[in-house]
């Protein structure tokens, strides 16, 4: 029988003799947290707090499992401690106490039974992780012929922990000798040789550490054997481009679900307790975070993000490019805590000459020898100072890639020409030759594949120079002005633009949406002349426009742009499930007043266009007291009737809202395939709802108001009119203007390929750059092949176009006093 937590803490604490303030300033947990947790009274505890009361108690390995055990508490639905809690503070995982003779291997490390739920999603993630990743480690082409051979060495020890601190040991003990040496076949028992499970990963740019960790994660998933596992708390590898983390503004806690919820959405669910399945995995310790491109971090940031690392305990990978990550460390006076490391080496000649032969399959390459014999056999003289310039290039994976996709699939050109010292004169210019080349090797022209269904798609992609003008523009767009992104995200292609752009778009678009369909709806429902039915829809648009826009500007500037991120539920006909999100009455008070603030700026705005067509069309000026008082009255009564109504049928479309499908992993074009099909069905419900609601409850509000206000005008027809189109065009509108499809559709279809920064269709050019090997897939967003191609093609870029704004880094963190 489960042990009650609350009574198994306090006797703990008892049998160590130590007060609960005494336990507070040893754990830094408050007083006010441990009486709730022994009293019984806190029911949304987390793992890491009751971790940290083990630790400041020094309990044996034993008491942590019976502790984790009543944690957990009994079969059945899973307990609120699995959701998270409410603790702002992230602390370290449970760590279990190496035994002094046999080590816990960390990828299957030991702990309690999760539950049936918390096990359930880590077996769902791990599944979708490794089809991910093995599909984006066969588009890499890393096994065509075979993986290029990545070795490493152990890291320099000012880069790393002392090994008693990476073993875990107690005082006294005497840490045994780790052979860290190894390659790609290795990776994950290296990994599990390390008892801490905390290991750095350096090498320098291009050195092969994406593919290291790709091997990685598969590897430690295959050892999981999660279907018939017999380990208690299996942990899920899962990769993380860290470069997009801003440790000064978010916990690592905090920043990894969010990573989670956007990659794999089913994860937004929720459980007993009311936290993210994301967040429950995360605070259960059931994901291993595999921190890829600790250099990519803002240079100001990074000291802060080794500093915030060390604040934990929980098993981890870092990669990072070796000077930076030692310049992290000198900052921090720390090297990564409890952390191993190893360094990536340079490929030798010898790798070469396997490699390079068996990449070119032209008719008679092999009797006639290969190609590249030439340039092989001048690396391995290195007698001429061409020689060695070239042997130093092609030291790296991603050089050797970039050479063999610009001489052994182009059999028309020959490698011997990288030995003319005239062309260059340099390694740098060797490297900008293998970067400038490599886009227009892969754009060459080809047959492009069917589709699914079948069709053959154009080839307005095989344009090496459109292509690159294209490509530039998008790795020019990752630049910030306070930092530089890696993250190449469907719904953030507008952001590109300036916030006055962005803004004068969403006014022409919804005042072009309410145009129309005051023009559609009038011609069906009203008698009014042509003329007047234009001059209706051409005021009460822009009117219309100039309200959505304000609403959108208020909103970017505000800082609300992670309202407009892709939605993580779909919309059915039937009733919500439950534990998808906050309350039913939170949510819809949420909803509700978005709704009222949206629709009653919507109201003023058509007020407006009414009282400057009736006075256009009476001739009336619109200072007269009549037209001011009409005004007045219009703009309170459609105000009420607007802001209500748009508040009811948003506040109810929770309703409809239920967990995405397992499914439907997020991909690039996966999400944004889902994400229209659920802005279109939002569209369905919020019209109808929102015309009825506008309809009834325009006569509701207008017969509470004749009492106070005197006769008021509202027939049937009008209301039916001003219904159909504030229902049709306001759902409209809103899509467009605070929907991340919607936003697609205005700024990425359709301003961007007008000015020419994209083509006509940014998603299938997306794809085709994905396919040919310029960007690869990292969840649901695309990323360059390697930073050093984007960064080529950004440079490229703005060379061209010398009206862009250079931008600016935040500067290193100096201590001062």
């Amino acid at each position: 029988m489960t042990e009650d937590l609350g009574a198994l803490l306090r006797g703990l604490r008892d049998a160590t003799d130590l007060t609960q303030e005494q336990v507070a300033e040893r754990s830094g947990v408050s007083v006010r947290t441990i009486r709730r947790l022994e009293s019984g009274r806190s029911t949304n505890h987390r793992m890491g707090t009751v971790n940290l009361l083990a630790d400041a108690l020094g309990l044996r390995e034993a008491d942590r499992l019976r502790l984790a055990t009543a944690l957990a508490g009994p079969p059945g639905p899973p307990a609120a401690g699995a959701g998270g809690g409410a603790e702002a503070r992230s602390a370290p995982a449970p760590i279990p106490v190496p035994a002094p003779t046999r080590v816990p291997a960390p990828a299957r490390s030991g702990g309690p039974a999760v539950h049936d739920a918390l096990a359930d999603a880590a077996r769902e993630l791990a599944r979708e992780v490794r089809r991910r990743w093995r599909h984006e480690e066969a588009q890499r082409g890393v096994h065509d012929p075979f993986p290029l051979p990545v070795r490493w060495k152990p890291a320099p020890a000012a880069l790393v922990d002392s090994a008693a601190n990476v073993q875990r040991l107690g005082p006294g003990g005497t840490p045994r000798a780790m052979d860290l040496d190894g390659d790609l076949r290795g990776t994950a028992e290296v990994y599990r040789k390390i008892p801490s499970g905390r290991l750095v990963v350096l090498g320098r740019a291009g050195s092969g550490k994406s593919v290291l960790t790709i091997r990685l994660v598969l590897d430690l998933l295959d050892l999981l054997d999660l279907p018939g596992t017999t380990a208690p708390r299996p942990r899920v590898p899962v990769v993380f481009s860290v470069g997009s983390w801003d440790p000064s503004t978010t916990a690592l806690r905090d920043w990894m679900i969010g990573r989670l919820l956007r990659d794999h959405p089913h994860l937004a669910r929720r459980g007993y307790g009311g936290a993210t399945l994301a967040a429950a995995l995360v605070d259960a310790d059931l994901v291993l975070p595999v921190l890829d491109g600790f250099d990519e971090i803002a240079e100001g940031l990074r000291r802060d993000a080794l500093d915030a690392l060390n604040a934990t305990a929980a098993p981890l990978v870092l990669t990072s490019r070796r000077d930076e990550y030692a310049e992290a460390v000198g900052a921090a006076n720390a090297p990564l805590v409890w952390a191993a490391g190893i360094e990536l080496t340079d490929l030798t000649p010898d790798d070469l000459a396997d490699y390079l032969p068996r990449t070119t399959r032209t008719t008679g390459a092999v009797a006639s020898g290969s190609p590249w014999d030439a340039v092989l056999t001048a690396l391995r003289t290195r007698r001429d100072p061409p020689n060695v310039r070239l042997a130093e290039v092609l030291t790296t994976p991603l050089m050797v890639i970039l050479a063999r996709t610009l001489y052994s699939e182009k059999p028309d050109r020959d490698p011997a020409e990288l030995l003319d010292a005239t062309r260059f004169p340099s390694v740098k210019s060797l490297d900008e030759h293998l970067l400038a080349g490599f886009v227009p090797t892969v754009y060459r022209r080809r047959a492009p594949e069917r589709d699914a269904a079948g069709e053959q798609p154009s080839t307005a992609y095989a344009d090496p120079e459109r292509a690159a003008g294209w490509l530039g523009h998008l790795a020019h767009h990752l630049v910030r002005l306070d930092r530089e992104r890696q993250d190449l995200a469907w719904w953030q292609l507008g952001d590109s633009l300036s916030r006055t752009t962005r803004t004068v778009a969403f006014v022409l678009a919804t005042a072009l949406s309410i145009t129309v369909t005051d023009w559609l709806v009038g011609f069906l429902l009203t008698s009014l002349s042509v003329g007047e039915l234009l001059l209706q829809g051409g005021l009460m648009g822009p009117a219309a426009g100039i309200g959505f826009g304000a609403v959108y500007a208020m909103a970017d500037r505000s800082g609300r742009g992670a309202a407009f991120e892709p939605s993580r539920v779909r919309l059915t006909l039937r009733a919500a499930r439950p534990h998808l999100g906050r309350s039913p009455l939170r949510t819809f008070a949420s909803r509700f007043a978005h709704g009222l603030i949206g629709g009653t700026v919507m109201g003023v705005g058509c007020a407006c266009a009414l009282t400057v067509q009736r006075a256009l069309v009476a001739g009336t000026p619109l200072t007269d007291p009549d037209v001011v008082g009409g005004t007045l009255i219009n703009t309170l009564v459609l105000a009420l009737v607007f802001g209500s109504s748009a508040g009811l049928a948003f506040g109810l479309t929770a309703v409809f809202e239920a967990p995405v499908d397992v499914t439907a992993a997020a991909t690039p074009i996966g999400l944004l395939s889902s994400n229209r099909s659920t802005t279109c069905r939002q569209f369905l419900v919020l019209a109808p709802a929102f015309t009825l609601a506008i309809a009834l409850g325009g006569h509701l509000i207008v017969d509470l108001l004749r009492n106070v206000m005197g006769p008021l005008n509202w027939g049937v027809r009008d209301s039916l009119f001003i219904g159909a189109v504030g229902g049709v065009g306001g759902a409209a509108s809103y899509v467009l203007a605070f929907t991340a499809w919607g936003q697609w559709l205005v700024l990425a279809r359709g301003w961007l390929p007008l000015t020419g920064r994209l083509p006509w269709n940014p998603a299938a050019f997306l794809d085709d750059a994905y396919r040919r090997g310029v960007l690869r897939q990292a969840g649901a967003v695309y990323q360059f092949r390697h930073l050093r191609l984007q960064h080529h093609l950004g440079r490229t870029y703005r060379e061209r176009h010398r009206n862009f704004a250079p931008a600016t880094f935040v500067p290193p963190r100096t201590d001062g006093p």
